[in-house]
């Protein structure tokens, strides 16, 4: 082995093995799932058990911002009323929780 070959040895038998390459791109993949699909998840249940929950009386906000009071639940229809003379029909899905609850999407 002359002095110009010793560079060539020397980086051949310092390569890494090709699965080695893909490892931080697993741990980039990793660390996506805990921070953004988890947390993510975790809301998603809470909202669908919230819906799920809902009863006469119960007082929500809409999506479009209607704040009202449960009137009655007709399978995915509630029945929303917003004042003494005022009733709106509402999809259940269009409720984005209950009146007073805090939202934990403010970013503080």
């Amino acid at each position: 082995m002359t002095l110009i070959d010793l560079p060539l040895a020397f980086a051949q038998a310092q390569a890494p093995a090709a699965w080695v390459q893909f490892v931080p791109l697993g741990i980039m993949f990793l660390l996506f799932y805990l921070i953004w699909w988890m947390p993510m998840r975790k809301r998603q249940k809470a909202h669908q058990q919230m819906l799920s929950d809902l009863k006469k009386g119960d007082k929500v906000v809409t999506n479009g911002g209607l704040y009202g009071e449960v009137g009655a639940i007709q399978g995915p229809v509630v029945h929303l009323k917003l004042s003494d003379n005022v009733r709106v029909r509402v999809a259940r899905s269009a409720i984005s929780g209950m009146q007073g609850e805090e939202t934990d999407g403010g970013g503080k």
